[in-house]
């Protein structure tokens, strides 16, 4: 595989033992020979260890530093070691690796810069809390009039992302909190071709901290700043844009 076609799969994973090496190998049966770093954000158990007796190459943050560090992380690895094309899938076997090669084909043939599975196109069936399903169709109205395009998934984290869009993703206007709606407005501002393709996932049954408590609310405050902040920085986003040789 010459430079032009490096892929790179990045995993984020936080306390992910029990299910990351399943993932990892399940990404080396359907796509045989991809590199593949997990980016460990400071998980306290044996996650590490276990993504790299599976294959993986690992790096590990200091401590739980969120999502949206652990992918840029990821981003910023790629782009030092000449990755062409990265697809990011979640280390919680949420993500069937199945679809790789499909979002691959979508970037690699220009179709796209940015490519996001969606749970909810074509047969769908995937069933989240009416809470979580709310709020999903809320920033996914938004960013669909925003974009003028359809967006059904603004939270999914299986993607598949070229070199420029990488080279973006890096600046420091890209939103680490929780990249969801905000980053496909900002994408779409920047001149990015952002796409959506149907994907059966798993059901994730771990809780997540994200989805209980006050934090819902904290998340809708956050993300409606972050789009907000996003409208009003269109002309630097634009600039911000440029090709990574």
């Amino acid at each position: 595989m010459d430079n032009k076609e490096k892929v790179l799969v990045i995993i984020p994973a936080y306390n992910e033992e029990t299910v990351v090496a399943e993932v990892i190998k399940s990404v080396q049966k359907n796509v045989p020979g991809v590199d593949i770093i997990t980016i460990n954000d400071g998980s306290k158990d044996m996650t590490a260890r276990v993504a790299q007796k599976a294959g993986s190459k690992v790096i590990n943050l200091p401590f739980n530093m969120g999502y949206g560090v652990a992918l840029q992380t990821g981003y910023k690895y790629a782009l030092e070691n000449n990755y062409q094309y990265v697809v990011q899938l979640d280390a919680d076997g949420q993500h069937n690796p199945k679809y790789i090669n499909e979002l691959l084909t979508q970037v690699q043939s220009g179709k796209a810069d940015v490519v996001i599975g969606s749970r909810f196109l074509g047969e769908g069936g995937y069933k989240v809390s009416r809470t979580r399903r709310g709020g999903m169709f809320l920033f996914g109205s938004i960013a669909s009039f925003i974009t003028g395009q359809r967006i059904t998934d603004p939270t999914s984290g299986y993607q598949a992302v070229n070199r420029e869009a990488l080279c973006f993703c890096v600046s420091d206007v890209y939103p680490y909190d929780y990249p969801d709606a905000d980053t496909i407005i900002m994408l779409h501002f920047a001149g990015f071709k952002v796409r959506e393709v149907p994907m059966k996932m798993f059901l994730n049954k771990k809780v997540r901290t994200m989805h209980s408590g006050i934090k819902p609310l904290y998340y809708i405050f956050k993300m409606f700043l972050s789009i907000f902040v996003s409208l009003l920085r269109e002309k630097p986003y634009k600039k911000r844009r440029k090709k990574c040789l």
